[in-house]
């Protein structure tokens, strides 16, 4: 069992960092999804518009 400060120090040392930059990148790439869901409908809307022509 962990019971030692330096112990949770080299946990949080090894792990936090990679957990840290997984959540940052993960709310990144989940707007950059969004907005290319947003564009991928808007697009389909125009070739529906386009095919009624």
């Amino acid at each position: 069992m962990l019971t030692e400060p330096s112990e949770w120090i080299m946990i949080i040392g090894n792990f936090g960092f990679p957990i840290a930059i997984t959540v940052y990148l993960f709310i990144r790439f989940e707007k950059k999804i969004e907005n290319l869901e947003v564009s991928i409908n808007h697009l389909s809307e125009v070739i529906k518009d386009l095919r009624r022509d």
